[in-house]
């Protein structure tokens, strides 16, 4: 399967950002990073808002969305808390990282971590319309848990 592969403008609002980067060819997501002048401590059971130092460009039609890094996940239970977190092709602000730390440890994030992954999609925007009742299905209302185990 051939990737596809779109062009996004980004800006280095503060020279030592790092621009993403994929970490292999067949990466779906590119890795951001941590543009900071000093140290931020996540306590055990805290958020808070990573910079990047970056800001971009998507087409219309495309979204990033940031999502977290299973190694941070997995070693330090550090995750991205609106995750899967959107950024609209139409913003132009600093593109930044709102991490949670669900781990029983501090974390001490560093200028130039890896933080979390981004991942450009497709959008569509839907048009809605307003009716008195919808089509009957099998699963009708049931909804968390409704089918199965």
């Amino acid at each position: 399967m051939e990737i596809v592969s779109i062009t996004v403008p980004v800006v280095k609002l503060r020279p030592e950002a790092l621009l993403p980067v994929y970490g292999t060819a067949s990466s779906a997501g590119a890795d951001l990073s941590a543009c900071l002048d000093e140290d931020v401590v996540i306590c055990s059971g805290c958020y808070a808002m990573i910079p990047t130092g970056l800001s971009i460009q998507l087409p219309t039609g495309y979204e990033a969305q940031v999502r977290p890094r299973s190694g941070l996940a997995a070693k330090h239970g550090l995750t991205v808390l609106n995750s899967p977190g959107t950024i609209d092709a139409d913003y132009r602000g600093e593109v930044c990282v709102l991490l949670i730390n669900h781990g029983k440890q501090d974390v001490r994030i560093h200028h130039g971590d890896r933080i979390a992954q981004m991942i450009i999609a497709r959008c569509e925007q839907a048009s809605f319309t307003e009716t008195i009742s919808l089509d009957a299905t099998e699963r009708g209302s049931g909804g968390f848990g409704s089918t199965g185990v």
